[in-house]
């Protein structure tokens, strides 16, 4: 297992409903922005692993999430991510969305490593980056 990463994330109207309650798909867009900003805190820019003959990206396959409190406009939340484990193609990940201390969010993810519309191993040197076996 890796080690957990943080990312700060404001709440801001475009994220919440009409009571300024965050709508349930706004937590979807801050956990994809929290995978993304693990890949790319390990010195990987996504761009890099989609660009080239050998382009890779990495698509959800599954996800179940349990919405436990409600977060409102001008929250200050902490998007936690960290890779459990992977194999072949394919990665689990467990996210968490925090007030402070407060669990708001939590997640189980599982996605796909794809390049040329099939499914690709991960590479070696990622999985190493990610403090996960070889």
């Amino acid at each position: 297992m890796s080690a957990v990463h943080q990312l700060p994330v404001r709440v801001y109207y475009e994220d919440t409903d009409f009571s300024g309650v965050v709508y349930h798909a706004s937590y979807l867009r801050f956990m994809e922005r929290g995978r993304t900003e693990l890949i790319r805190a390990l010195g990987i820019e996504q761009r890099e692993l989609f660009d080239g003959d050998a382009a890779l990206g990495f698509a959800v396959r599954r996800m179940t999430i349990d919405f436990l409190k409600p977060a409102v406009m001008d929250d200050m939340l902490t998007v936690e991510t960290v890779a459990r484990d992977a194999r072949g193609a394919t990665m689990n990940i467990a996210q968490r969305v925090l007030r402070g201390e407060e669990v708001l969010i939590t997640a189980e993810v599982k996605v796909a490593c794809v390049g040329g519309g099939r499914a690709k191993r991960i590479p070696d040197t990622l999985r190493l980056r990610l403090g996960l076996e070889a």
